[in-house]
């Protein structure tokens, strides 16, 4: 059997877990420092717009927190992490539209101007023309991502937003291979169908 792998944040997690907190100093400020861009991006993706990832950020961090202290390491401390980012920004959408205050707009998403976390090398050298078009085509990926249900969403940002491995998305939403393949073998499918004329036009038009 093989050994378990060493979790680079034990030695934080466990500095952490020593200390009492008392606002956010010492290793509970390297943890939020080393989480924060993670998890609203995450949070940012899963919920379409960036009032939403702002409180389901706050909300993630607050559960985090809490309950550092009784983390165990069964499973890696960031696959933990993305499980409460996933689970705060779901349960966010779902109070709103129990409330009815889910509009489209806060649905769909990508119309507060705020840039994505998809990384185009040589921004700089762009022309404004190049750049309103390639933030276009982000506003459209956002949307097509925002289509998605929360479970598909959820598993094309860990896949490709954060670059986590299937065994890895396993063990972040606690599911199967079996069941990472069949869903984001779904969100292609959706994904493939939205964006499709979106690249014909930048791409092709």
């Amino acid at each position: 059997m093989a050994a378990p792998k060493i979790d680079p944040d034990t030695a934080l997690i466990e500095a952490c877990q020593a200390q009492t907190l008392e606002g956010l100093e010492g290793p509970f400020r390297q943890l939020y420092e080393l989480y924060k861009d993670r998890v609203y991006n995450v949070c940012y993706r899963v919920t379409g717009n960036a009032s939403d990832a702002l409180d389901a950020s706050q909300e993630t961090f607050g559960i985090l927190f809490r309950k550092v202290g009784g983390f165990r390491f069964q499973s890696r401390f960031s696959s933990w992490v993305y499980r409460i980012a996933i689970n705060a920004s779901i349960d966010l959408k779902r109070r709103q539209s129990s409330r009815r205050l889910a509009s489209l707009d806060a649905v769909m998403g990508g119309d507060d101007g705020e840039v994505g976390v998809f990384d185009f090398e040589d921004v700089s050298a762009e022309l404004p023309s190049d750049v309103a078009s390639r933030r276009e085509l982000e506003q459209e990926v956002q949307r097509a991502i925002s289509r998605l249900s929360p479970k598909l969403r959820a598993i094309t940002v860990l896949r490709y937003i954060e670059s986590l491995s299937y065994d890895e998305i396993a063990e972040t939403l606690e599911i199967s291979l079996g069941t990472v393949k069949s869903r984001l073998s779904r969100a292609h499918a959706v994904m493939d169908r939205e964006l499709t004329p979106v690249l014909h036009k930048h791409y092709l038009g």
